[in-house]
């Protein structure tokens, strides 16, 4: 697929390099683009219902259901740092892809290999930079754009303005 004459080659990735003195630890984070299989594993909870005259009612309010949508949110979260730290062919003890009770222990993991709380952060930064855009980098694309834009105008061999009507 190409857009604008630049062909899309797959996700968005992010290179984190953490300098040790034993060999630096690549961290490679790729756009999780299909969250289907999430879908499939993990199904959004239900909020609890009740029949009344007017019809069916659900009541979001309720607390359990609130409860379910946090812990919901929290598995998406650890599915998707899992998920996009693929390619860095970490060899987890606790987490398993396959298994969405594990999700949450790469946090743990990281400090049980001796990550700092800035590593483990940076490497968090990573996964949603990989997964996100923000309005910084949107910012400078379109300037870089625009940018060429005017470098085309400037180069072109055309009049620069309208010709005054007579």
């Amino acid at each position: 697929m190409k857009i604008g004459g630049i062909e899309i080659k797959g996700p968005n990735e992010v290179l984190l390099v953490l300098p040790r003195e034993g060999g630096d630890i690549v961290i490679k984070a790729r756009a999780v683009v299909d969250m289907d299989r999430f879908e499939k594993i993990c199904p959004e909870p239900k909020p609890p219902s009740k029949q009344t005259k007017q019809g069916l009612e659900y009541d979001i309010d309720d607390d359990g259901y609130k409860q379910q949508m946090e812990n919901h949110g929290k598995r998406r979260l650890s599915y998707m740092i899992v998920k996009s730290l693929e390619p860095s062919e970490i060899e987890w003890g606790q987490v398993d892809i396959e298994k969405p009770k594990t999700w949450d222990n790469w946090a743990e993991e990281f400090k049980a290999a001796g990550l700092s709380n800035i590593e483990a952060n940076r490497i968090m930064q990573a996964v949603m930079e990989a997964n996100a855009l923000d309005e910084s980098k949107l910012e400078a694309a379109r300037e870089v754009f625009l940018r060429g834009q005017r470098q085309v105008q400037e180069e072109s061999s055309g009049p620069g303005s309208e010709q005054a009507t007579t």
